[in-house]
């Protein structure tokens, strides 16, 4: 989806997280896999749990089947391979790599993922944002950004982000700054009435209707 950039890469190792039982078939692999990355340096520390001793943990995270990876704010389920690992052990961290992430949970219909990761960190509405800003995002995806955005609605978190939301409005992508329109209605804040002002006045006739119907919206939520 994105061109691959040093900044992609994330300069702090993470540490990792296995959740594992003795009969499990691939737990093996996983295992051998991270702790290979924690030799090369990839990832920092490496603390394996075999929750048939500590259920506890299973319970804490709401595990239900292994492996189950955590490789810093990354959860991975299943079989991974030592490419994959090192794939997302290198972008843990990075806003990049977090967009990236939060696409592949929404390409396979993990909305709830999402929802849940960004509510512990509502600042990582930024890398949904910069998913909001590709062209080639899928729609699929840009539904599910539209989901978590609609959950953050007249948030403050929301509206930390009004500088991004004003960026995207001035995309050369139509698409993009039809939702640029969207979310900086749902901001609920008097500071989009500008830039929607601007944007009902688009080049592109889809762009206009949909700037005037949000900013509709957000008068109406501010006289409420």
């Amino acid at each position: 989806m994105y061109a691959e950039t040093m900044n992609d890469f994330n300069p702090e190792p993470p540490d990792a997280l296995l959740l594992l039982t003795s009969q499990c078939p691939h737990c093996p692999t996983v295992l051998q896999g991270l702790a290979e990355l924690v030799k090369q340096g990839v990832i920092g520390r490496l603390e394996a749990v075999n929750i048939a001793v500590r259920p506890d943990l299973a319970a804490q995270y709401g595990v239900r089947s292994v492996p189950w990876i955590r490789l810093g704010e990354f959860e991975l389920q299943g079989l991974h391979s030592a490419a994959e690992l090192r794939h997302w052990a290198q972008r843990a961290g990075s806003e990049a790599g977090v967009a990236e992430y939060y696409a592949d949970l929404l390409k396979h219909g993990q909305l709830a993922g999402v929802l849940g990761a960004v509510q512990k960190n509502p600042q990582r509405l930024s890398a949904l944002l910069r998913l909001a800003g590709d062209p080639d995002t899928e729609l699929a995806i840009r539904v599910g950004v539209s989901a978590v955005m609609e959950d953050f609605a007249a948030s403050e978190a929301l509206r930390a982000q009004l500088p991004a939301l004003m960026a995207l409005g001035r995309h050369d992508d139509p698409r993009v700054r039809a939702d640029a329109c969207h979310f900086l209605a749902l901001t609920a804040s008097p500071d989009a009435v500008a830039p929607l002002q601007t944007l009902s006045e688009d080049p592109e006739r889809s762009v206009q209707d949909v700037a005037r119907d949000s900013l509709k919206e957000l008068q109406e939520a501010l006289q409420r």
